[in-house]
């Protein structure tokens, strides 16, 4: 009978979290480094004035100002379904949604506070339209967090970005309110993939573990990035691809343009500059969170729609190369990165230095069976000393990336990394 228990939980489970085959932490990790690449929105009513979420309450504007901005907020033409197709259209496999930013607006019907969006006049519950939307379309759902919050009376910090320090706090009772925000969230929306935390400041690793434990009380299974004080699950470097490591995971979480939060005009990254940060993120064995940033009717910015588009096609082309793989045995390099999985490796070749392309390879201590460009063209192979001379035709190198498939005797995930030239 308890064994039914369990297949009957573990199955529900599963239904509920859509494609991902997990049961543990340790599995739920997996199938988030198998996914890769994530979509980050950052939204609020801080888009009506097209200024930073949270950071520009009390800097670009009055905190009065800031802090009123819900009253005006009905984003008409919010759509959720069509936010999550965005994302799938791009080759996304999780959303991660900004439920409070450190302005401490709350995106959510919640019981714990009068500053969320059932008191604007558009009086939805946005994340649950997103939940619904993410189960329908076999997307992960994720939920972002902040750790401080610049509004709460209670926490020892406030506006202009935390630097000034209130004359009276609470900051117990701050984490209680924090802990009782984050399992309401869970409850209701949940099961998740990750609670995404963000800018601890007064939190140290003791009371983040607090709030990590408290969570996982809900869902023991929930992953936790390492912004609420405490270590959690893996780290996030910012606005950059991180180094090589395979030892602890880890998550770069990059604008699409310059701002998180929506902003007029805002400068897009080219095609070339959004894959090769996705390529060179997951040659180091690292996720891609890749934010956007609604505009006040609810809308994604149609460049931006199509720019993710455009990643969608690469990847409905070369996505076998990104997912389900890891970063290595060759570790980033100017030239490139590679990633493996079984019995190959993929070299993702993004930059030349000369007329005559090539690069050259350290042996990888394992006999190699075969070599081939992704679209089926040939390469030349030379061993040489100490490792293995790779020669293009240059008629045959791709815009984005030129990716080699090399196929070995053996275990590609044998191999320890190798520092390349």
């Amino acid at each position: 009978m308890k064994k039914l228990i369990a297949i009957t939980l573990g199955l529900s489970l599963m239904a509920s979290l859509m494609c991902q085959p997990f049961t543990t932490k340790e599995e739920n990790l997996e199938w988030w480094k198998d996914a890769r690449f994530g979509m980050f929105i950052h939204w609020g009513p801080v888009s009506i004035k097209g200024t930073e979420i949270g950071w520009s309450r009390g800097r670009e504007m009055p905190v009065a100002e800031y802090d009123t901005l819900y009253k005006q907020f009905n984003p008409v033409n919010f759509n959720a379904l069509e936010w999550v197709k965005i994302a799938k259209a791009a080759g996304m496999k999780y959303i991660v949604f900004t439920s409070k930013h450190h302005d401490g607006f709350c995106m959510w019907d919640t019981k714990f506070s009068d500053h969320n969006i059932m008191n604007s006049p558009f009086n939805r519950d946005v994340m649950k339209e997103l939940a619904e939307a993410c189960k329908k379309e076999n997307i992960a759902l994720c939920f972002y967090h902040s750790t401080c919050d610049w509004h709460n009376p209670d926490f020892p910090l406030t506006s202009p970005g935390g630097s000034v320090r209130r004359t009276t706090s609470n900051i117990d009772r701050y984490t209680e309110y924090l802990k009782n925000q984050s399992v309401e969230i869970i409850k209701n929306y949940g099961p998740l993939l990750v609670m995404w935390y963000d800018v601890p400041q007064e939190f140290d690793s003791i009371r983040g573990q607090g709030v990590i434990n408290r969570i996982r009380e809900i869902q023991p299974d929930i992953l936790v990035n390492n912004r609420t004080g405490a270590k959690g699950d893996f780290d996030t470097p910012e606005q950059r691809v991180g180094g090589f490591q395979n030892t602890r995971p880890w998550e770069t979480c990059m604008t699409i343009a310059r701002q998180w939060a929506w902003k007029p005009n805002d400068e897009l990254k080219s095609l070339e500059q959004c894959l090769h940060s996705l390529i060179r993120t997951s040659g180091g064995d690292g996720n891609f969170l890749f934010n956007v940033g609604p505009k006040p009717d609810g809308t994604i910015e149609q460049s931006q729609v199509e720019r993710l588009k455009e990643m969608g096609v690469w990847l409905n082309k070369y996505g076998y190369t990104i997912y389900d793989t890891r970063g290595g045995p060759f570790k980033p390099t100017d030239w490139g990165v590679s990633t493996r999985k079984g019995n190959k490796i993929y070299l993702h070749i993004l930059k030349w230095y000369s007329d005559s392309p090539k690069i050259f390879i350290p042996d990888i201590g394992m006999k190699i069976k075969s070599y081939r460009l992704a679209d089926g063209g040939k390469v030349n192979m030379t061993k040489q000393d100490g490792g293995y001379l790779i020669e293009f035709n240059a008629n045959l190198l791709q815009p984005i990336s030129t990716i080699v498939e090399i196929e070995v005797f053996g275990n590609a995930m044998d191999i320890n990394p190798i520092d390349s030239i």
